[in-house]
């Protein structure tokens, strides 16, 4: 049975005529200038490997996120006009009419207790908290004009990942898997690992697909334990015996999908047939034990255990084996200054320790074995920290920062993107981007851009209009590509 003959024969006008417009006039119109229509999945195999709208220039992203909020002005974004003024009053102009997660009245402004020195040819601004980092200065492209519309973790993730603030959004990954497809047929396009013991504050929405097929969702793979939860079969039953049950499944699935024509039934046909290979394959590339002596000690990674460090290395191992795109979260970075643990002095040092030196040791590792140069690694959080003490700890001995969401700093790294770039700046006290602002539809629109997508184009029809990532907004940072 020809599984796409017998689709097309159950369509009704109403859907033949919605296909169809790939096919149309304005699409045949559109290729002859060079604009190739979105791309479109395979019927058999949504996963299939696709074109992009243009020549990428790279082919894969590793995302590191950093939950929480990173302190920037901590760490990359020095403020010595803030050092000189620290326990002064917050300027009424800098505060007036805005608002803040858990501060109110006047603040008092806190300059960084951080030394911070230039490094590199280039110059780049860095603190003493991140030591490992300084001998990257010359490959960053440092973002320090970053902005976004939410200043609680929820919704700041959600916009971030998703393009709206609200749930029910599809996520970066999987846009990006949508448009892409898998290099790697016995892998996940989307692969989500976790660190730090908690969830993303946006949860599994973070990777979750909204309205598209459910097959573009990132998969959850841990480094302790079974790699996949639910991938094993259970007691008893053999591989040959799980072949024989997913056969008959099949049978019965493309019996429903002839009948309904439904894109869903297809993708559970490519789920179950993925999970019956991933058995075989992700125990293998999840095994970091098979890595020399000598790369473990570089990222700091202990087979077995639960860690950033693990996570960075199984990042490139899954990167190597052709997953397009490799979501790291890691929970702790809300530095309010309730605990030790959240201080911007001794805390902020043990958090790096652990992070820096996986995040050098996996930009050097993708150089070492010809990845970086078609790899994009971007590093940050859902937003930033205040200049000021935050307002429940103010009087305290732990230092801490409130949320802040008009500036704050990423950073990009790989292909296509300038190294040893610094790009955006803030005012004197870092309360506002005052040259080059970058909105987090611009980062997901630069980020599409690079593996060959106009964000405009890349988009779903649902409920009636096309949804794309960065909504209605978004424009490319042309500044910071190579």
């Amino acid at each position: 049975m020809n599984l796409r003959v017998e689709q097309i024969r159950h369509q009704t006008r109403r859907q033949f005529l919605r296909a169809s417009g790939q096919f149309s006039l304005g699409a045949i119109a559109l290729q002859a200038l060079g604009a190739a229509p979105a791309p479109v999945a395979s019927p058999v195999n949504p996963l299939a490997p696709r074109p992009s709208h243009y020549a990428a220039k790279v082919k894969r992203v590793i995302y590191l996120h950093m939950s929480g909020g990173p302190p920037h002005l901590d760490l990359f974004d020095y403020k010595p006009e803030l050092v000189k003024r620290d326990g002064q009053p917050a300027p009424d102009d800098f505060i007036k009419g805005r608002r803040f997660a858990f501060t109110t009245g006047t603040p008092l402004l806190m300059g960084t207790p951080r030394k911070f020195a230039q490094h590199g040819r280039s110059g780049m601004w860095m603190s003493d908290a991140i030591p490992n980092f300084h001998g990257l200065a010359d490959e960053l492209c440092l973002i320090k004009s970053m902005h976004t519309d939410q200043f609680n973790h929820t919704p700041a993730e959600l916009l971030l990942f998703t393009g709206s603030p609200r749930g029910g959004r599809p996520s970066m990954g999987s846009w990006v898997t949508y448009g892409l497809g898998s290099e790697n047929a016995d892998l996940p396009g989307f692969v989500v690992l976790i660190s730090s013991g908690t969830q993303p504050s946006a949860g599994q929405s973070a990777w979750g697909t909204g309205f598209l097929p459910s097959v573009f969702q990132g998969v959850q793979c841990r480094s302790k334990g079974d790699p996949v939860l639910y991938v094993s079969d259970p007691a008893g039953m053999s591989r040959a015996l799980r072949r024989q049950t997913l056969d008959a499944l099949r049978v019965l699935n493309e019996r429903q999908a002839a009948e309904l024509g439904h894109p869903e039934t297809l993708t559970r046909i490519a789920q179950y047939e993925l999970a019956f290979r991933m058995q075989a394959s992700v125990p293998e590339v999840m095994d970091i034990g098979r890595e020399p002596a000598s790369v473990l000690e570089a990222y700091g990674a202990v087979p077995g255990e639960a860690s950033f460090a693990n996570n960075c290395l199984l990042g490139r191992r899954l990167l190597e084996q052709g997953v397009r795109f490799v979501q790291l979260f890691d929970w702790g970075w809300d530095f309010h200054g309730t605990t030790p643990r959240e201080d911007i002095r001794d805390g902020l040092t043990r958090k790096m320790a652990r992070t820096d030196k996986p995040v050098a040791a996996l930009l050097g590792d993708l150089r070492e074995r010809g990845l970086l140069d078609d790899t994009l690694v971007v590093w940050g959080g859902e937003f930033g920290r205040t200049p000021f003490r935050e307002g429940r700890t103010a009087k305290g001995d732990v230092l801490g920062r409130d949320h802040f969401p008009d500036a704050f700093s990423v950073f990009l790294a790989g292909g296509g993107v300038k190294h040893g770039y610094t790009h955006g700046e803030t005012d004197e006290l870092g309360f506002s981007v005052t040259r080059d602002k970058v909105h987090v539809h611009d980062l997901q629109a630069t980020i599409l851009h690079l593996l060959g997508f106009d964000h405009t184009r890349l988009n779903f029809r649902f409920q009636g209009r096309d949804h794309r990532l960065t909504d209605v907004h978004g424009h490319l940072v042309k500044d910071i590509l190579a």
